[in-house]
C-alpha cells in the first residue's frame, strides 16, 4: 500500500531511502552483468504504444479502467503478434503512474541521472540518508513499482495497468483487498489472456497494494496466471501495518489512506472536454468518497470498550470480512513466485515468512530482501557484487516462466538478502543453517555504555539477583528507526534518528552485552520474553535489537510492540525452540482474546520481533531496548490507550522468572 505522495517524490526528487554501501564481494553465479545488459541493450522493438483507459466490464456491470502498453516496430507498426502478458492493477490512480513514466522516458533523462547517482556521495554527512535515499532510482523502484517498464515491453511483452474498483478512473466503490477486488483481479487476468494480442500467458508485476493483490490472485491461481514478482508486499497485514502488536499505526495509515482517497477524487478531464464523461463514476465516488476513514477514527477515538462501534468490532474480529480481506493467504500459492522485500519496510515480518510458506519447490520461489524502507525498494542493487536491480530480475523471471527462456536463474538464490553490518549474501533457505535460538537474559548490572533510563547488561547467565526497573512513556521515539519505519522511511533522510538510536534511547530501559570476539551472525525470528508490572489497567511496550558499534553509534536492526492486553498467544500459529521457549509468537489481535491486566500484578509478555538477517562484527555489542511506547510509529487502540493511563512501566529482572531475549545466533553470546 504504497504512498503516493511518496513515490512521486521518489521519481520527481529523485529518490527513495536506501542504507548503506554494498560490500564488495564474487557476483556466485548470479550473471547479473548479463542479465542487465540483456535487459539494457538493444531490444527488439523500438517503442511503445499506448491505448488510453480501455474499458474492461467485470461480470457485476462495473467497468475499470486499464492502460494498455503495446511494442512498435521500427516502422511505427503496433505488433500484431499474441505476446506474453502483464497485468498491474493499482488503487494510486494509473493517470499519475503513467506520467511519472513519460518523465523517466524523456529521452537521455535515464542516462543522466544515474551518471548523477554514481557521482554523488553524501556519506560521513549528518545528512547522507538523503544520498543514499537517491539510489532508489538505480535499483529499479520506478519500474516495478509502478509496473511500467518500457525495456520490458519492448523486449515483446504486453502491458496492463487498471485501476482497482472505486479508484482511479474505474467505477465502482474500493472494496479494500475484499473479495469482490479479489474477484476483478481474476477477471482483468482472465480478460488480458483472451486478448488478440496475448498468448494467454499472463503475469503479474507491482509493488506494495499491487504486490498484495498478485499474491492473493496466485492463491489458487487461475490457468493463465503464470507467474508473479510482488515487490513489498504483505502477507498478514493486521501484524503487518494496521495494528502490529495491537498498535494502531499512526503514521502510515492515515496518509496512505488520505492519498488514495484523495487521488481517487481525481477526474478524467479528457472526457470532461470531449463529451464522453463518465456520470456514474462521478455517483459511485459521491457514494463514498472518504473509504475506511470511519475504521480509523473509530480506532483512535473510542473512548472505551463497552462503546466499541460495530465496524470496529469486525475488524478485531478474526473471522469478519474484513479481517479475512487483509489475511493472506501464501500457502495456497500455485504459481512461480519471486518476492521482494525489506528489513525495514512495513511489510518486513510477511516477507520471510510468506516465503516459508509458500509451498512450492525453490526453483519456483526466490526471495531478495534489501535494507530498505518501504520508500525505496530495490535500493542497494545493481551494484558491483550484489543483486541485478529489480526490473532486470522481473525481465529474466518473466522470460522463464511466460517466454520458457531460462537465462540461468537456477544459479541464483533461492535466498538473497542484504545482511545487516555485512553486505549481501546468498543463503539455500533462511534462517540460515546453523542458526540456534539461544537464551540472553537481561540483567541490572552496568554495562557503562549507554544513556538511558537504565543501563543495563545482556549476560549467558541468569540474573544473581531480583530488580525491578521502571521506564515511563515518552517522546524520544519520535526520533528513531521505528519513526522512519513507520512512516515509510520519509524520516530516514534524518541520519540522527534514523541511523542512531542514542536519542531515542534516553527514555529507554537498555541492555547490552560485551564486545563480541568473532563474526557472530543474527538469522530468523527473535522474541522478546519480559516480565512485567503495571500501575494501570494496561500497558503498551516496544523493543528494538541493536548493533552498537565500538564507537557507540547504536543502530536498530529490528523492532516489536505489544499492548499488554493483546498478549495472548495462538499456539496453533506460533513456533517455539526446543526447550520450549517462543521463537515467533503469534497473537491474535482480537476484542474476544483480551487478557486482563491487573495493576501491581505481575504478567508475562512474550513480543515477536521481526526476523532479520545480521552480522556483529569483532568489536560490536548487541543492545536490547526496552520502551514504554512507540510514539508515533504506533499507539494502542484508544480503549486500550486510555486503559494505560500514560503510567510508568515495570519490567521485573528475577533469577526465577527471568527476563530474556531468545536470539537466533550463531554462535553463544554473553
Amino acid at each position: 500500500m504504497a504512498r503516493l505522495a511518496t513515490v512521486l517524490s521518489i521519481v520527481i526528487v529523485g529518490g527513495g531511502f536506501a542504507v548503506g554501501s554494498v560490500a564488495a564481494q564474487p557476483d556466485s553465479g548470479t550473471h547479473s552483468a548479463q542479465w542487465t545488459a540483456l535487459h539494457d541493450g538493444p531490444q527488439p522493438y523500438a517503442d511503445v504504444h499506448i491505448d488510453w483507459d480501455v474499458p474492461i466490464r467485470m461480470s457485476d456491470g462495473v467497468i475499470l479502467k486499464a492502460n494498455v502498453y503495446r511494442p512498435v516496430d521500427a516502422d511505427g507498426v503496433v505488433e500484431q503478434r499474441p505476446l506474453p502478458t502483464i497485468v498491474n492493477l493499482t488503487p494510486y490512480t494509473k493517470l499519475l503512474s503513467s506520467l511519472v513514466d513519460s518523465a523517466i522516458s524523456a529521452p537521455g533523462l535515464q542516462p543522466m541521472v544515474m551518471d548523477l547517482l554514481r557521482r554523488m556521495n553524501l556519506s560521513g554527512t549528518p545528512i547522507s540518508g538523503f544520498g543514499d535515499l537517491l539510489h532508489a532510482l538505480d535499483g529499479g523502484t520506478v519500474q516495478t513499482v509502478l509496473g511500467i517498464d518500457r525495456f520490458l515491453i519492448r523486449s515483446g511483452y504486453t502491458l496492463v495497468v487498471a485501476d482497482v474498483r472505486g479508484t482511479g478512473f474505474s467505477q465502482g466503490t474500493w472494496d479494500t483487498l475484499g473479495a469482490r477486488e479479489q474477484l476483478d483481479t481474476r477477471e482483468v487476468i482472465g480478460w488480458a489472456a483472451a486478448q488478440r494480442w496475448s498468448t494467454g500467458k499472463v503475469g503479474m508485476s507491482g509493488g506494495s497494494y499491487a504486490g498484495i493483490a498478485q499474491l492473493r490472485a496466485a492463491e489458487n491461481a487461475p490457468a493463465a496466471l503464470k507467474a508473479i514478482f510482488p515487490v513489498e508486499p504483505g502477507s498478514d497485514l493486521m501484524r503487518d501495518v494496521v495494528a502490529p502488536g495491537g498498535g494502531v499505526g499512526t503514521t502510515f495509515l492515515p496518509l496512505w489512506l488520505s492519498n488514495v482517497n484523495q487521488t481517487k477524487l481525481i477526474p478524467d478531464v479528457r472526457s470532461m472536454l470531449d463529451g464522453t464523461f463518465d456520470w456514474r463514476w462521478l455517483n459511485d465516488r459521491l457514494a463514498d468518497p472518504a473509504t475506511n476513514y470511519d475504521l480509523l477514527s473509530q480506532a483512535l477515538l473510542t473512548p472505551s470498550l463497552d462503546q466499541v462501534p460495530q465496524t470496529l468490532a469486525a475488524a478485531l474480529d478474526h473471522d469478519s470480512d474484513f479481517r479475512q480481506a487483509i489475511l493472506g493467504h501464501p500457502e495456497r500459492i500455485t504459481v512461480p513466485t519471486f518476492v521482494y522485500g525489506g528489513w525495514h519496510d512495513i511489510f518486513a515480518n510477511s516477507a520471510t515468512t510468506l516465503f516459508n510458506a509458500i509451498p512450492l519447490p525453490v526453483s519456483q520461489k526466490q526471495l531478495l530482501v534489501g535494507d530498505t524502507y518501504h520508500a525505496n525498494p530495490g535500493a542497494g542493487t545493481g551494484m558491483p557484487g550484489g543483486p541485478a536491480r529489480l526490473e532486470v530480475l522481473q525481465r529474466v523471471w518473466f522470460d522463464k516462466w511466460l517466454k520458457d527462456i531460462d537465462h540461468g536463474l537456477s544459479e541464483f538464490g533461492p535466498v538473497t538478502v542484504w545482511e545487516q553490518g555485512g553486505g549481501w549474501r546468498t543463503l539455500e533457505q533462511f534462517p540460515q543453517a546453523g542458526a540456534t535460538h539461544r537464551r540472553v537474559y537481561l540483567s541490572a548490572t552496568p554495562s557503562g555504555t549507554a544513556a538511558s533510563v537504565y543501563d543495563g547488561s545482556l549476560s549467558a547467565a541468569k540474573p544473581d539477583e531480583r530488580r525491578t526497573l521502571t521506564v515511563s512513556p515518552g517522546l524520544t521515539t519520535a526520533c528513531s528507526r521505528d519513526t522512519a519505519q513507520g512512516a515509510a522511511g520519509i524520516t530516514a533522510v534524518v541520519d540522527m534518528c534514523a541511523k542512531d538510536s542514542r536519542i531515542a534511547e534516553r527514555n529507554a530501559l537498555t541492555f547490552t552485552g560485551a564486545p563480541v570476539t568473532e563474526q557472530t551472525v543474527i538469522s530468523g525470528p527473535i522474541n522478546m520474553h519480559l516480565n512485567v508490572v503495571h500501575d494501570a489497567t494496561d500497558g503498551y511496550w516496544a523493543v528494538t535489537v541493536n548493533d552498537v558499534a565500538p564507537e557507540g553509534t547504536s543502530t536498530v536492526l529490528s523492532t516489536g510492540q505489544l499492548t499488554a492486553s493483546m498478549r495472548a498467544i495462538d499456539q496453533a500459529k506460533s513456533t517455539r525452540s526446543p526447550n520450549g521457549d517462543y521463537t515467533a509468537p503469534y497473537n491474535p489481535i482480537t476484542l474476544d482474546s483480551l487478557l486482563p491486566v491487573t495493576p501491581g500484578e505481575p504478567i508475562v509478555l512474550d513480543i515477536a520481533v521481526i526476523p532479520i538477517q545480521a552480522v556483529l562484527q569483532p568489536g560490536h555489542r548487541l543492545r536490547v531496548d526496552v520502551f514504554a511506547g512507540n510514539s508515533p510509529k504506533g499507539l494502542p487502540f484508544r480503549p486500550l490507550f486510555n486503559n494505560t493511563e500514560l503510567k510508568p512501566q515495570t519490567l521485573q529482572l528475577d533469577p526465577a522468572q527471568p527476563s530474556f531475549v531468545n536470539l537466533p545466533t550463531s554462535r553463544p553470546l554473553g
